[in-house]
């Protein structure tokens, strides 16, 4: 049985066991269980496939383009729009070099969760803009019968916008959310690098004091020290780590910070396992599906009882040790 096979065997036989006894298959934790396997019952949920088969449509040459003149890639539910259903827009940011087929099982997981995900071929993201423009490319896609072949026309959520990116493409999607003047309302930044790796003018670098309103949930491993550390570094200045990012962010935004315990900084590229990874990678993507994918289900309208793992001190998340650390939020 292949790794992916196994995987989604694992996550819904887990699932199921939730309420009595895990079987031999080594889901739920046991022996034999992947890296980062959740333990909580709202991460368990969303670690799964959702219910949505998945179309993978990469650089489409009808899917065109944005302002550098990049072709975009598309991660959608087969039979859009099924039972009237509107789909939130998620506008994924890729890390340096990278195009999106780096994080292709992430993607598809968010979108067998009904989200349509798309990612312009930007391989240097950091600016934010191209990002923006993806997100209002789906937008204007939703009216216009000419984009795509009217494959969209009614069938998004235009209200419902969401940001994620990795490395280069977190500090992008960052920026993309702020010049969005309010159209994307939340966001995931993976593995946002410090300031100090930021080359252009300081003016120009990222400050997510700067974020006026939303929501965002910053992500990281713990081995991830020299770009994402967990932690600000002794002597340092300025934001350079997850925890600067996050405190400098205004308290009335809704924020959320987290430690993936063991990953390192390409560990979002499994496949699902680090095999075909981007190095380093140690434990592959397991850890990235759960909570991430919960968090956009929330905040953008498709389930808001996966609210419940992250409020204050008492949300589902801050009681996971064995995955996450340094759990942080302001969330009621």
């Amino acid at each position: 049985m292949n790794t992916s096979s196994w995987y989604n065997i694992a996550a819904r036989t887990c699932i199921a066991a939730t309420l009595g006894t895990c079987t031999a298959l080594g889901a739920c934790g046991g022996p034999g269980s992947p890296p980062n396997y959740p333990t909580g019952q709202i991460e368990q949920k969303y670690y799964a496939d959702g219910p949505w088969a998945v179309t993978v449509d990469e650089n489409d040459p009808k899917a065109c383009c944005d302002s550098k003149g990049n072709h975009y890639d598309l991660y959608y539910p087969t039979n859009l729009g099924a039972n009237g259903f509107l789909h939130p827009i998620i506008t994924w940011g890729n890390g340096t070099f990278a195009t999106s087929s780096g994080s292709a099982y992430f993607l598809k997981h968010l979108a067998s969760w009904g989200f349509v995900i798309i990612a312009t071929r930007d391989r240097f993201t950091g600016p934010g803009d191209t990002i923006l423009e993806a997100a209002n490319y789906l937008v204007k896609a939703n009216s216009d019968a000419t984009i795509l072949n009217g494959r969209f026309l009614n069938k998004l959520n235009i209200t419902q916008v969401g940001a994620i990116g990795h490395s280069q493409g977190a500090g992008g999607a960052t920026s993309a959310m702020i010049k969005s003047g309010g159209s994307i309302k939340t966001l995931i930044p993976i593995e946002l690098p410090g300031q100090g790796f930021c080359f252009r003018p300081p003016s120009d670098c990222l400050d997510t004091s700067k974020i006026a309103n939303g929501s965002v949930f910053f992500v990281d491993g713990s081995l991830d020290l020299p770009v994402s550390p967990p932690t600000q570094p002794p002597q340092a200045t300025g934001l350079q780590s997850i925890a600067a990012f996050y405190d400098a962010v205004p308290n009335n935004v809704l924020k959320l910070k987290g430690t993936l315990i063991g990953p390192t900084h390409n560990d979002i590229t499994g496949q699902p396992t680090c095999a075909a990874a981007a190095v380093p990678c140690f434990n592959g993507v397991y850890g990235y599906l759960g909570y991430p994918t919960a968090w956009m289900v929330d905040q953008l309208g498709v389930d808001t009882s996966a609210h419940a793992a992250f409020v204050t001190s008492t949300g589902e998340m801050f009681s996971q040790t064995k995955n996450w650390e340094l759990v942080k939020s302001n969330i009621p």
